[in-house]
């Protein structure tokens, strides 16, 4: 079969495996659309602390069941989403519920080969069924969607709030339609990128190029210098990270979605004397995931404009090196 592999610093290229064989316990998949997000990136640039080389990378995917054992609820033929976390079950956060900030958390695509070829073989309990009206492709972005819906659930998020979501990008658009479906007022979303701004604003949102104007002017202007009541940082950069704390209005909340890089610095002074409270959030529950396959299930939104390029395997390092360029990628799946 037919395999995108990373393995070094920049270095991906299309090669072929034997096709896998299944455990009891799992079913052989086979992909109709993987997505490349935030994390991959990561890997591609040799710094992701987990992913080793060679990795077939890629946790963002829909398929067809190929292959399965006798005893499960899936048969050959079924469409499925993946939800690749894989979480220990023993650790304090597992016990409570909670395997998403499991202390052992690992994923699919990242610690075990992903779907960026063309059959993947994925442990049985890490399937979702998908309903019949929704696209392969569309359903290769309920990842990404339940970690918008996940951000915007542990927000303070009330109806009618000023929202300022720093970073255009596939996590931050969807953040930006989750937000207004939960009630949002107005909503502000700024990057440096033309092309993402464009549809931020197709999809109803008021993009600040922050090249040239400044989200934090725009919003304290808007809302007469006081603030926005949420922002969502999801750039990961020292830019947004002072930008999160002068866009936001005295008792108001700041939500760090990013994974930083390099970790920043923080003025918490100028948190301190406006009691703005700051939280973080980590990918998502298996509720968040159910609750982003029910939104897709009902149309509530169009999560299309996203996908903005779809590519065959055999240019796999194409679009890595498209997705490098923010000025003309969003979201880019492989249609194995």
């Amino acid at each position: 079969m037919k395999i995108g592999v990373y393995y070094s610093p920049k270095t991906v290229a299309t090669s072929t495996l034997e096709k896998p064989s299944i455990k009891d316990n799992e079913a052989l998949v086979k992909v109709s659309y993987a997505g490349i997000c935030g994390t991959d990136m990561m890997i591609y640039s040799g710094q992701h602390p987990r992913a080793k080389a060679p990795l077939i990378m890629g946790h963002e995917f829909s398929g067809t069941v190929d292959e399965i054992g006798e005893g499960h609820d899936f048969q050959k033929g079924d469409r499925v989403i993946v939800e690749p976390i894989l979480n220990c079950g023993k650790c304090a956060a597992c016990k409570a519920g909670q395997i998403h900030v499991c202390a052992s958390l690992k994923y699919i695509g990242i610690d075990k080969d992903g779907g960026f070829t063309e059959f993947s073989s994925i442990p049985v309990d890490r399937l979702r069924r998908l309903p019949d009206n929704v696209s392969d492709e569309d359903a290769a972005l309920t990842e990404p969607l339940a970690v918008a819906i996940h951000t915007v659930r542990r927000s303070s998020l009330k109806v009618g709030d000023t929202v300022a979501i720093l970073g255009a990008g596939p996590i931050g658009l969807l953040i930006g339609l989750i937000a207004k479906e939960a009630g949002a007022g107005d909503i502000f979303i700024s990057d440096v990128s033309p092309y993402r701004l464009k549809v931020a604003t197709e999809m109803g949102f008021t993009a600040i190029n922050d090249a040239n104007e400044s989200i934090v002017k725009e919003v304290r202007s808007h809302t007469r210098n006081v603030g926005a009541d949420v922002v969502f940082e999801v750039a990961g950069n020292q830019i947004t990270a002072d930008q999160m704390i002068d866009c936001i209005k005295f008792q108001g909340q700041i939500v760090v979605v990013s994974v930083y890089k390099k970790a920043p610095v923080v003025n918490l002074a100028a948190m301190h004397f406006r009691e703005i409270s700051l939280i973080t959030t980590r990918c998502y529950s298996p509720d968040d995931f159910t609750k982003a396959i029910k939104l897709l299930e009902q149309k509530t939104f169009d999560v299309n404009p996203l996908i903005s390029h779809i590519l065959p395997l055999d240019e796999f390092e194409k679009g890595f090196q498209l997705m490098e360029n923010p000025e003309s990628s969003l979201k880019i799946l492989f249609h194995p």
